[in-house]
């Protein structure tokens, strides 16, 4: 059962950046009244991520599908961590910037 909770955090957290996709893209410009191609590049960057995130989820859980029948342990690699770490960062830094310059 472990690896279908983890399957499926994998999942919400790209609904939560498909969520941010929609909010950053489409709502922010509208609320804040502003011109909307900035917002809509960064949430095409929050939309990647979503995709990232379902892409490496299905790979990481066929790994430990794969690492349960053969009884071996499977760590999710370092490198792994720190591209959606950078990523996510980046992602709320440049919606910051531009939040707070377009107010």
């Amino acid at each position: 059962m472990a690896a279908e909770r983890t399957w499926l955090a994998w999942w919400r957290a790209a609904l939560a950046a498909t969520a941010g996709a929609l909010g950053v893209g489409r709502l922010a410009p509208e609320v804040l009244q502003v011109a909307p191609w900035p917002y809509i590049v960064l949430g095409c960057g929050y939309a990647a991520l979503a995709i990232a995130l379902l892409i490496v989820g299905a790979l990481r859980q066929r790994d430990l599908e794969q690492a349960m029948r053969t009884g071996r342990h499977e760590p999710l690699p370092f490198s792994g961590v720190a591209v959606f770490t950078v990523g996510g960062v980046a992602l709320a830094v440049m919606t910051v910037v531009l939040v707070v310059a377009q107010t």
